[in-house]
């Protein structure tokens, strides 16, 4: 079984943000992270999520994801995301990251367990300083769609 830790940060709703992910398989463990220069919190934490599922590298993988994002774990678990894509993402935000998280979701079995944030768990506090981190690199990546989206 693989679990998948993630958290998203940003200063400022759009601001510099990033995100954080943790990969964990026995005795395999890998962190990913990465900084953009104009975004939001939501997006970063959908992105975590994503980062580690496209980071696996066997299909069918049974894949616990760990996330303290609330808009993520229940669009998800509650299936609100099916409703949205059927309805072309009308008035949803983020549509071209549920759409990648979409396809992505296909090639594995996923179930999502939501941890209350800023609450002491190791992997969640660990991910948050790496998307904190990584907002504050002095060259970072651009959030094509966003900074589109949002001109």
């Amino acid at each position: 079984m693989i679990e998948i830790f993630t958290d998203g940060a940003s200063s400022g709703n759009p601001g510099p943000g990033g995100y954080g992910t943790i990969l964990r398989s026995g005795q395999h463990y890998k962190e990913l992270s990465g900084g953009f220069r104009k975004t939001t919190n939501n997006r970063m934490e959908l992105l975590a999520v994503i980062i580690g599922l496209e980071a696996l590298k066997s299909l069918n993988q049974t894949v616990t994801v760990y996330s303290d994002s609330k808009y993520v774990v229940d669009a998800i678990e509650k299936r609100w995301v099916y409703g949205w894509y059927q309805k072309g993402f009308a008035g949803k935000k983020n549509k071209d990251l549920w759409l990648r998280y979409l396809q992505i979701s296909k090639l594995h079995q996923i179930r999502f367990v939501w941890l209350k944030g800023h609450a002491g768990h190791p992997e969640n506090e660990r991910c948050d300083r790496m998307a904190v981190a990584a907002y504050k690199q002095p060259q970072l990546l651009i959030d094509s769609v966003f900074e589109a989206e949002n001109a």
